[in-house]
């Protein structure tokens, strides 16, 4: 019985991670996407400022975790890794989990409020929120749960932007809005591949796909997503801008990116957490690495 004590308290810590998700943070580094494609990411000032965002985005967004958690609860027991959260396999109490959200969300708006204007707490608090309601109601919803989440990509991008004072790119954010949704489309994939081995739905809105219908939206909106890279890399603001008409060259990462994820999705069958890929993945590690070179390059020097 002691020893089980023990046991327990010592793994609390990796529990606590598990539980805000810290793998998912890497998400929060589209705060950064217009500090970096202005130009201005040297500026220590400007990076210092995006920084802090990127945290506040990072405690809220865990917040929201443990919220969907909790409401999720039943679900999550159904689902064969799911199970194993923190709140789902009663590693962590209920009380405990609301106690740690209510930490979270306060230390992100006493960043917002120390280190900037009400506008970014209007972003984030307007990010919480929406999240609320996705976990009530709209990720019920087929297609609109998935609107919910790119929307929430997009508002990590404007608060970047408001941070330091840049006007947003009507393509960064057109790309960011795709991506997320394309991203979110695999995920559904994975979970209607766990449907049809299962034989248990886990998410309500699963009723609303099919892997006809994710496997042909992925199609659709990688192809727009590379056609509005093509546009951005040759629009006559950004040859002007950077100086050079071969930024489009960097396309070829993008490309070879869209490509490794097919694979992962459709070969491999492993789409279900775009954060996990990202950080574990090689071949999208170091395309993702030269991409962010390439596009270093043309901007920087």
């Amino acid at each position: 019985m002691e020893t089980n004590y023990y046991t327990t308290i010592s793994r609390m810590p990796l529990e606590i991670i598990k539980l805000i998700r810290v793998y998912q943070w890497p998400k929060n580094f589209f705060v950064f996407l217009p500090l970096f494609f202005s130009g201005k990411i040297l500026a220590f000032e400007n990076f210092k400022k995006v920084l802090w965002v990127f945290l506040a985005f990072c405690l809220v967004a865990s917040a929201v975790y443990i919220i969907n958690d909790l409401f999720d609860i039943k679900s999550d027991k159904k689902h064969p890794e799911k199970r194993f959260r923190p709140i789902a396999s009663g590693a962590i109490s209920i009380p405990y989990a609301i106690i740690l959200c209510g930490g979270l969300l306060s230390f992100s708006i006493t960043i917002a409020l120390s280190q900037f204007n009400t506008l970014i707490l209007f972003f984030l608090l307007g990010y919480f929120l929406l999240n609320i309601l996705y976990s009530l109601r709209l990720k019920k919803i087929a297609i609109v749960d998935l609107m919910v989440i790119a929307i929430g990509f997009i508002l990590r991008v404007f608060v970047g932007g408001v941070s330091i004072d840049t006007a947003l790119s009507k393509w960064l954010v057109l790309m960011t809005f795709l991506l997320a949704l394309f991203l979110g489309f695999a995920k559904r994939r994975d979970d209607l591949l766990i449907l049809e081995e299962k034989g248990k739905a886990m998410r309500t809105s699963l009723n609303g796909y099919s892997l006809s219908f994710v496997n042909h939206s992925m199609v659709f909106i990688s192809s727009i997503i590379v056609v509005c890279y093509f546009m951005y890399s040759i629009s006559e603001d950004v040859m002007q801008r950077l100086g050079n008409e071969y930024f489009y060259i960097t396309s070829f990462f993008v490309i070879t990116g869209m490509l490794r994820y097919f694979q992962i999705t459709y070969v491999e069958n492993n789409s279900g957490s775009p954060s996990k890929i990202l950080l574990t993945d090689e071949f999208t590690i170091i395309n993702l690495l030269l991409w962010g070179l390439s596009v270093s390059y043309f901007i920087y020097f």
